[in-house]
């Protein structure tokens, strides 16, 4: 295939285009890209599925979206009252306007409803760079209203899907690709996928959603090699509309941001699964097949989903982390230390609680929160994403060995905070490509509250700093003898210092925090200064 003028085999694998496309790609953005995904789709008025659902989904997973519009629909929730196809002519304009001007990580194809417009646009893919393909073969709708006729499918056979990076097909789309094969059982869609693959697609993920009589909502992923055998529970809803579109374009945005293939998959069927459930209750329109809420947000009136403002990297000048240990050692319960660090200065609390039952970290959580919503500032929880969850709370802080970033996005939705702790430049920019909002970089110093924990030293977090896409904040070893010299350093993206014993091994939690927030200032004023 050839991209932009540069010829790439068909065998060649996403990562190994990346890799001949990498040094255009960064030519053309100074060193830095922005994760960019174009939809290749038609236009549902609902806006449940199609290209809506698409820019949705996009800006969910933290992804530019741009668009061409393939066809307009005439569709509610009842189902789809009329299809006006774009001429392809038209569809040509729109990809070259895309195309030409910006650089274009992943392309997503949806409802394609001409033989003339699949040509326009591997033609348009020819000329211009693009990392992956996309392909969601939307043949007829979750609703069952015919999209594309028959004519299409040979070229979608023979042209299209020997491009594609993926397919994704539900069970009446890849039976139609396949002749009318019937297709009944998991055995069947294992046999479905192995087939598809053997038409050119790099990877096929073929989509159970529709298996009779399954209890469990079952995906087949086959990459050439291996299956994978994807299960997650069915949702009872009535809101499925744009499923399909929402998990092909779910896995471009993640592929947009460099994730493997199959991580890829496994995130967009999370995500999916989230926002049906999160959306399961919702009652729009009167048909039988209602829409969901891609960004978790329509039921925030009701409840109380997330903080009032988004999460500002100010808020990690003064970060507390708490430590029940300590507390206990100074007579002190968990929530009077937060209210006093509050009230000394600190803009952001971790609760860490490592030996201690869920149902009391629950309760602690909760009451913290409490205290912390009262005076602005935000509550994260550390590691504990079940926590964070049932508490309400602002994030979470993960480690390297916690749950991913990815998947904490995933469950967190895209409203929450969430941190990670980093130690190098690689593990910081997968931080970013997991969809983080800050990064905790040290030990910048010894400390005894973490045991067997390399420090990286001030040079190692002027690395981390200067290449870090997000902001920092620098853990370990800090206290009132040295923050000023961390903050003092003015490297980029330093926001704050992180401190534990500093503020709760001490007899006054209140007057070690003002005299630490006050250092702080002093510092960052100097820096400021200079």
């Amino acid at each position: 295939m050839a991209y932009g003028g540069v010829i790439l085999s068909n065998s060649l694998s996403f990562y190994q285009k990346r890799i001949v496309m990498s040094s255009r790609v960064q030519e053309k953005n100074g060193g830095a890209s922005i994760p960019h995904v174009l939809s290749v789709a038609g236009s549902d008025s609902g806006a449940g599925a199609g290209i809506q659902a698409d820019l949705k989904t996009c800006a969910a997973r933290g992804v530019y979206c741009s668009t061409v519009i393939t066809a307009v629909t005439a569709q509610n929730t009842v189902g789809v009252q009329s299809v006006h196809a774009v001429p392809e002519d038209f569809v040509a304009q729109q990809l070259k306007s895309v195309l030409s001007d910006m650089q274009v990580d992943v392309v997503k194809s949806g409802m394609l409803p001409s033989v003339g417009v699949v040509k326009v646009l591997l033609q348009s893919l020819a000329e211009f760079s693009v990392r992956a393909l996309v392909v969601d073969p939307v043949m007829v709708s979750t609703s069952g209203d015919v999209l594309a006729g028959p004519s299409i499918l040979s070229t979608f056979r023979e042209e299209l899907l020997p491009m594609a990076d993926i397919v994704t097909p539900n069970i009446k789309e890849a039976s139609a690709l396949l002749g009318g094969i019937r297709l009944e059982t998991v055995a069947d869609m294992r046999t479905a996928a192995e087939l598809l693959h053997a038409l050119g697609p790099r990877n096929v993920l073929v989509k159970g959603g529709d298996l009779p009589g399954s209890l469990d909502a079952v995906d087949i992923f086959f990459n050439g090699e291996h299956f994978y055998e994807l299960r997650s529970s069915r949702i009872k809803t009535h809101n499925t509309h744009g499923t399909g579109c929402t998990l092909a374009s779910c896995i471009a945005a993640e592929l947009a941001k460099g994730s493997p293939m199959l991580t890829a998959v496994r995130v967009a069927k999370r995500y999916v699964e989230t926002a049906l459930e999160y959306s399961k209750d919702i009652l729009i329109g009167n048909g039988i097949q209602g829409p969901f809420d891609h960004l978790l947000r329509l039921k925030s009136g009701s409840h109380s989903f997330s903080r009032k403002d988004a999460f500002n990297p100010s808020d990690l000048f003064l970060y507390a982390v708490t430590d029940s240990g300590m507390n206990k050692k100074w007579g002190r319960s968990m929530v009077d230390a937060v209210a006093e660090a509050i009230q000394g200065g600190a803009t952001i609390v971790q609760l860490r609680e490592k030996d201690v039952e869920t149902r009391d970290f629950l309760e602690t959580a909760k009451s913290c929160l409490a205290v912390c919503r009262s005076h602005g500032v935000p509550l994260l929880i550390n590691d504990r994403i079940d926590v964070a969850l049932a508490s309400d709370a602002d994030g979470v802080h993960v480690g390297q060995s916690d749950m991913p970033a990815t998947v904490a996005r995933t469950l967190l939705g895209p409203e929450k905070i969430i941190g990670v702790s980093c130690k190098t430049v690689e593990q910081a920019q997968q931080a970013w490509i997991g969809g983080a909002d800050y990064i905790g970089c040290g030990g910048v110093y010894s400390t005894n509250t973490k045991a067997n924990n390399p420090t990286i030293g001030l040079d190692g977090l002027k690395t981390v700093c200067s290449a870090s896409k997000l902001p920092v904040v620098a853990i370990g070893g800090i206290n009132a003898s040295n923050a000023g010299t961390v903050m003092g350093m003015g490297v980029p993206n330093l926001k704050g210092v992180a401190v534990v014993s500093a503020l709760f091994d001490r007899e006054n939690v209140l007057a070690e925090t003002k005299k630490l927030h006050a250092l702080l200032m002093e510092a960052s004023s100097s820096t400021k200064m200079q």
